[in-house]
């Protein structure tokens, strides 16, 4: 399917590895440009790189971190004018109820819901003017289904939820969507870094975690970042500007809902 976005610029957050590289070679794929934008140099580049090899768009990383106000500034000063935004950022540590103080409250908000907010702030003026705009962010599945350990991010990604929900019904009528996607489990470092939590916790090998969460998914398996990606693509595609405001789960069946 050709998604009529080619010669398009993206700005794909956290865009170097897991999710975000997902999104962004698929976008390439489709034939859009991109700025990639990650903290580490070194993964940056070498993305950036093949991905431009292997698609032939135009690729620019830009090494900055999202969740300030001076990373999100030197993203759009290679990228002014996006037409799609993928808002990425990792989320904090695992933990209990018991175990996070104000700090870490604060900055669970600041990374996982303000910095989106703004970013999207930012490019919703120009994607209006133009008539045209695409924006996904990635949150979780624990929006839907709570994850006790995964709180601090639970709680921040709501608050960015609610907002787009009142948000993305307001620029709709100018031809721009806002979206989420909800990951579950994917095969990525941060998964791979919660089993390893897991497995400490509970005093057991990390392949057994793995075994014991490969049987309760549906699907008996983890998610790839191929798959991910492609729904992000289509989502920032002409054929979705009927969608609108949408929480899609991606995550082989794992919320148990009638209604997704």
């Amino acid at each position: 399917m050709d998604l009529g976005i080619r010669g398009r610029r993206a700005i794909v957050c956290g865009g170097s590895r897991g999710l975000g590289r997902g999104c962004a070679e698929k976008l390439a794929e489709a034939g859009v440009d991109l700025v990639l934008v990650a903290r580490r140099q070194e993964l940056l580049e070498e993305a950036a790189q093949a991905i431009a090899q292997a698609h032939g768009v135009d690729v620019v990383a830009v090494s900055a971190d999202v969740t300030t106000a001076e990373g999100r500034a030197k993203a759009l000063e290679a990228a002014p004018q996006p037409d799609i935004l993928v808002n990425n950022a990792g989320g904090p540590p695992p933990g209990m109820w018991h175990d996070w103080t104000e700090k870490e409250w604060e900055a669970a908000i600041g990374a996982n819901m303000l910095s989106p907010i703004l970013f999207i702030t930012a490019v919703l003026p120009g994607m209006i003017e133009r008539r045209w705009g695409r924006i996904v962010n990635i949150t979780s599945s624990s929006v839907k289904a709570p994850i006790a350990a995964l709180g601090l991010s639970g709680a921040a990604r709501s608050g960015l939820t609610g907002f787009v929900a009142g948000t993305s019904r307001q620029v709709a009528q100018h031809g721009v969507t806002i979206n989420n996607l909800l990951p579950g489990q994917h095969e990525t470092d941060r998964i791979t870094s919660l089993m390893e939590n897991t497995a400490r916790t509970r005093g057991i090998p990390v392949d057994q975690v793995r075994a014991d969460a490969y049987a309760m998914n549906p699907a008996r398996r983890f998610g790839t970042i191929e798959e991910f990606g492609a729904a992000c693509a289509f989502l920032c595609s002409v054929h979705a500007g009927y969608i609108v405001g949408q929480n899609l789960l991606i995550d082989g069946g794992a919320v148990n809902s009638t209604m997704g």
